[in-house]
């Protein structure tokens, strides 16, 4: 893939140059990243300033460490205004249950608080719960999460023994449904895994919390993948570990889309309209039409 330049405030394909030569001769890009679990996503966006050598990276939408999947990355100070364009959309999981175990963070992360044995979860019984968290719905925020209070992340207040409870707030699950089968669960603790299609701002971990109790045995979430995020999916995504290691500055360049590329998808998705993108050292607009892009 090549990159591009701006000429009289419009995108035009050339041969990708350093990102270490002068900031504003960068036009700005998008990077999927397939981060592994482990790391968090902080560090893949530090990664990704020393491999480009450009301070003005962000991201458009955490994954929490235990997380693996899309992290879509934002380089330089036109796509970072994107940001929130890019944060649009529904999302996607991959998701592994733990029934009959809670603990204080609704995943791996925190303390086991609660065991009940599962017993014997007939699968008409599981569709049944199931269908109960489809569509649109209330849901309360956890209470380890990185939502606001006064200035400072809910986690915050949760590490230091503060219980803060926000309002539920409306999501919307349009898809939930199992990838292990259809077949009962049994024993102590089960594994259940669903994929999910939800809204921005759903909680997969709220989301499995309630499904446990539903159930009757509790849950937490031991494993989550986000495979797409609006209309970027993780097909084909930059590897995060190589990115943490020693990928070559060229290769994560040449995988990268230009921000005409990344705001043609959001056009077709139907997500991103009568919007322009002014250049950092230009006073021309650019309004993403498409003529200068062949998708594929």
């Amino acid at each position: 893939m090549r990159g591009c330049r701006l000429n009289r405030g419009i995108l035009v394909p050339v041969e990708m140059q350093s990102c270490r030569e002068t900031p504003h001769e960068y036009p700005g890009g998008v990077f999927l990243i397939d981060k592994p679990a482990g790391p968090t996503s902080f560090a893949m966006v530090r990664a990704l300033r020393r491999v480009l050598g450009l301070k003005k990276v962000g991201h458009a939408g955490t994954l929490d460490p235990f997380a693996s999947g899309l992290l879509v990355l934002c380089a330089g100070r036109s796509a970072t205004k994107m940001i929130s364009s890019f944060m649009e959309g529904e999302k996607e999981y991959l998701a592994t249950l733990c029934l009959g175990v809670e603990t204080t963070t609704l995943d791996p992360e925190g303390e086991v608080i609660s065991r009940s044995p599962v017993g014997r979860l007939r699968a008409g019984e599981i569709e049944q719960t199931l269908s109960r968290f489809r569509g649109r719905q209330m849901q309360t925020p956890p209470a380890f999460s990185a939502l606001k209070h006064k200035g400072r992340p809910l986690y915050h207040y949760a590490r230091n023994g503060i219980s803060i409870v926000k309002e539920p707030r409306e999501v919307d699950v349009l898809l939930l449904e199992r990838t292990d089968g259809d077949g009962d669960l049994a024993g102590d603790e089960c594994l259940l895994r669903l994929r999910i299609i939800c809204s921005k701002g759903t909680y997969i971990r709220s989301l499995a919390a309630d499904i446990g109790r539903n159930l009757g045995c509790g849950a937490y979430l031991t494993e989550l993948r986000r495979t797409r995020s609006g209309c970027f999916s993780v097909a084909g995504s930059i590897d995060g570990a190589q990115l943490l290691s020693n990928i070559d500055r060229e290769q994560v360049l040449n995988a990268s889309l230009s921000l005409q590329q990344a705001c043609n998808f959001l056009q077709l998705s139907g997500k991103f309209d009568n919007v322009t993108i002014r250049s950092t050292d230009h006073d021309d607009d650019f309004s993403p039409g498409g003529r200068h892009l062949a998708l594929g």
